[in-house]
């Protein structure tokens, strides 16, 4: 089993907005059919893994409040590097800082307000000096 698609709760409000921030991120659209729903594909990384997807789908209601939603992760090897060129775009992002258990990340959240880190761990993300020995 793998982890290859998330989908992303946004208003009609957001949508738009949303769709131009991801795109900024770097994701590629592949699927826009209105303005209710919209699919990404993320780059393709060096070991050629079929790429992961993320979706947008606007909801009914109110959005819960960020802290009560699932944080989204997009590695990258360099996020100072993504620091500069997103705040560059104008999008409001955190310093990337190293973090005790080994990584490097961001802050940032999405135009309807879903948290995510850009962040760079390597092996540490699979294989950190705690991982758990096998059964």
């Amino acid at each position: 089993m793998i982890l290859n698609q998330i989908t992303l709760p946004c208003t009609e409000e957001t949508f738009r907005s949303c769709l131009e921030f991801y795109q900024a991120l770097g994701l590629v659209l592949i699927v826009h059919t209105h303005d209710a729903y919209a699919r990404f594909e993320c780059p393709v990384d060096e070991a050629g893994a079929p790429p992961s997807t993320l979706s947008l789908h606007v909801v009914d209601g109110p959005l819960p409040p960020s802290e009560a939603r699932a944080v989204i992760y997009f590695e990258t090897k360099d996020p100072r590097a993504d620091v500069e060129r997103l705040g560059a775009l104008g999008i409001a992002i955190g310093d990337a800082a190293e973090q005790r258990w080994l990584w490097t990340e961001a802050p940032l959240t999405d135009p309807a307000g879903n948290p995510i880190k850009i962040y760079q761990a390597g092996e540490n993300r699979r294989f950190p000096p705690w991982r758990r020995p096998p059964e």
